[in-house]
């Protein structure tokens, strides 16, 4: 693989060397406006650690790390949706449902104000086990309504999903007004599922900083995807069918399934997330969740992932994740208020979609 990398190099710089200078003006003048924001936002970075020096304390660092973990498990299911030249609207509200069945499932056998007193209590782990597949379950059903409505159907992602978001939302609400509760948060999580999720088996530095436990099960997440996307059938057929669905049909792909299959994995995707975001916030209401699928197609875009179709890669969504919350971090220390961090990721989303188009139709 070295080898190949190596070659590779030579290649493109013997390219470069055989251009005349207009073509090498180009060259650079494409270059420039290609990585434009990954260039302003990491002089954006330099520029708050230079400000604010703690910004760049280990702690700061560990606490950007778990916030880009936390993230990551919906911008890895929201991507394959914008590979197919779509998009999913309904990831937040998938992620507040399932997060607040999770904690009303999982809170302490004591807790007085337990949401649904009457379950049957087992050992934790079965407990935590069965929760995850039950909310798990819950995604991918989700994911299939919207994955046949998209394949079958013919409709457009946008309106489907924005459909789902409406109805998951509706289901929330009525969720979390069961058996007397009328919309409170459901907190009182039980121990063993907080230590799950929250606990540390690692820590570093001398004020020994714990990472929590949710940082390794993002990087399994992340590690299966990988795989998923870049060594299975199914992940080749995903890129078949966003770069040419009529192409890919052709050639023996099953487009419908497939397309069913993107929306199933992002449904378990965002369950997974809300899973891990239950305890990681320990208080849920139909507000968890709200708004995350901005943020993570904000990240999905910035790392590179087309919405003209059969474009990206894990590698870019992990960056266009940890660029993201590197820079809401960074604005919060300033203290930006909330009101103008929304202004930012628009812009953010929008600058980084007409940088896309723009190679697209360089690319025609």
């Amino acid at each position: 693989m070295n080898i190949r990398f190596i070659d590779n190099m030579k290649r493109k710089y013997a390219d470069y060397k055989a251009m005349s200078a207009s073509e090498k003006r180009n060259y650079w003048k494409e270059w420039l406006i290609s990585y434009s924001l990954y260039i302003f936002l990491i002089i954006a970075i330099i520029g708050i650690a230079i400000y604010k020096p703690s910004f760049i304390a280990p702690r700061s660092l560990i606490n950007m790390l778990s916030l880009t973990a936390a993230n990551l498990p919906i911008a890895l299911g929201i991507a394959g949706t914008i590979v197919l030249t779509g998009t999913d609207l309904s990831a937040g509200r998938v992620v507040g449902l399932t997060a607040c069945m999770s904690a009303a499932l999982l809170q302490a056998a004591d807790y007085p104000s337990k949401m649904f007193p009457g379950i049957p209590q087992f050992h934790p782990a079965i407990m935590i086990a069965g929760t995850l597949v039950i909310v798990m379950i819950v995604g991918a059903v989700i994911g299939l309504v919207n994955g046949f409505s998209v394949a079958k159907f013919g409709l457009h992602p946008f309106i489907v999903t924005l459909a789902t978001q409406l109805i998951t939302y509706g289901v929330l609400l009525l969720f979390t007004n069961m058996n007397g509760n009328s919309g409170a948060p459901i907190s009182g999580l039980s121990e063993p599922f907080k230590q799950f999720v929250n606990g540390s088996v690692v820590k570093i530095g001398k004020d020994q900083i714990p990472i929590p436990n949710f940082v390794w099960y993002a990087l399994v997440l992340t590690v299966v995807m990988w795989f998923i996307w870049n060594k299975t059938c199914f992940g080749k057929n995903m890129f078949a069918c966003g770069s040419n669905p009529e192409a890919a049909n052709v050639s023996g792909v099953n487009v419908a399934k497939n397309t069913m299959m993107v929306f199933i994995l992002a449904g378990i995707m965002y369950s997974i997330t809300g899973f891990i975001e239950a305890a990681r916030i320990g208080s849920n209401s139909p507000s968890t969740g709200q708004n995350y699928e901005l943020d993570a197609i904000a990240a999905c875009v910035i790392g590179g992932v087309s919405f003209v179709g059969g474009i990206g890669s894990i590698g870019g969504i992990i960056v266009g994740v940890l660029l993201l919350r590197i820079i809401f971090v960074g604005l919060t220390v300033l203290s930006v208020s909330a009101n103008w961090q929304y202004i930012i990721k628009g812009l953010i989303i929008l600058i980084a979609c007409a940088i896309d188009m723009r190679k697209y139709l360089a690319r025609k």
